[in-house]
């Protein structure tokens, strides 16, 4: 019976190629990206978008948004920012921070279960007030590919630099929607978690023009085979690509590892070769 691969690939430009990067158990994981136990993925501390337990929508929604927006500094932003984690605010809370003035030209915000939805996704599209965003987490929105289409085509999520949607219902449509998008170009952490992406997605990611400067792609708990991430690793644009996270997908551990041990073999051909941006892979050191 095929098991589900465990396995977390990190790699930093300082680790040799003689150093093994195959291991098994979701390791490694940023506290700033999962904040609690969630199936087997955790972490600790409180992180750059404090996330938090969950809490029942608020009665009074502007006033507890109100509490929530932070003026300058917060998270490495050197920026306004609101965390919102577990508020479950919805489209009402949207509507109101669409408008609210001390959050113009906000540049992080940390959304998860929210209860926003594809409409919630169109009021940040439309409102001027959003247009600086640099970090940007959806974790747990139901969000479809509908509101991917609208993420991707609004000129309010060009200046991203983290985008999490962990958790929604892009599936392969959303995701092909979304890297499909000049909106992509800065993105360098990206978070695709529990979306039931296949192979169609896995590719179109490795294939997107605008993900060159990605360094970090969490695709956990989808359902990409063998063959969507030999696409991933030997992508020609992905060449930033430090950190791949792949655990529970289709793909078994033989399987996997013997697709590590000819990526890192490529690797190594590279680095005799070539050090030009034209001879790079992900996940290599070159």
């Amino acid at each position: 019976m095929k098991r589900f691969l465990k396995i977390l690939i990190l790699i930093g430009v300082t680790i040799s190629f003689s150093q093994s990067v195959f291991g098994y158990g979701p390791k490694g994981y940023e506290p700033s990206k999962h904040q609690e136990k969630h199936g087997g993925k955790s972490g600790g501390g409180k992180g750059h978008h404090g996330y938090g337990r969950p809490k029942g929508p608020p009665a009074d929604i502007p006033g507890h948004i109100k509490e929530r927006v932070k003026i300058g500094g917060d998270w490495s932003t050197g920026g306004t920012s609101v965390n919102l984690n577990n508020s479950q605010v919805g489209v009402k809370g949207m509507v109101f921070m669409s408008t609210y003035a001390p959050l113009k030209n906000v540049v992080s915000m940390a959304l998860k279960s929210n209860k926003l939805g594809d409409k919630g996704v169109k009021v940040m599209a439309q409102s001027d007030t959003f247009r600086n965003l640099r970090f940007l987490s959806l974790w747990d929105n139901g969000i479809s590919p509908a509101g991917i289409k609208m993420l991707a085509r609004a000129a309010n999520f060009n200046n991203l630099k983290e985008l999490n949607l962990m958790q929604n219902k892009l599936g392969d449509e959303g995701v092909v929607l979304l890297v499909d998008s000049s909106n992509l170009f800065n993105l360098t952490s990206l978070d695709l978690s529990r979306n039931n992406i296949g192979d169609v997605g896995a590719i179109a990611i490795a294939t997107s023009p605008y993900l060159s400067k990605l360094k970090k792609l969490d695709l956990y708990d989808n359902k990409i085979t063998t063959k969507g991430i030999k696409a991933l690793i030997q992508s020609k644009t992905l060449t930033n690509l430090q950190q791949l996270d792949f655990v529970k997908n289709d793909i078994d551990d033989e399987s996997a590892a013997k697709l590590w041990e000819s990526h890192m073999n490529s690797c190594r051909a590279l680095k005799k070769s070539s050090t030009s941006q034209e001879g790079r892979l992900p996940l290599c050191s070159n």
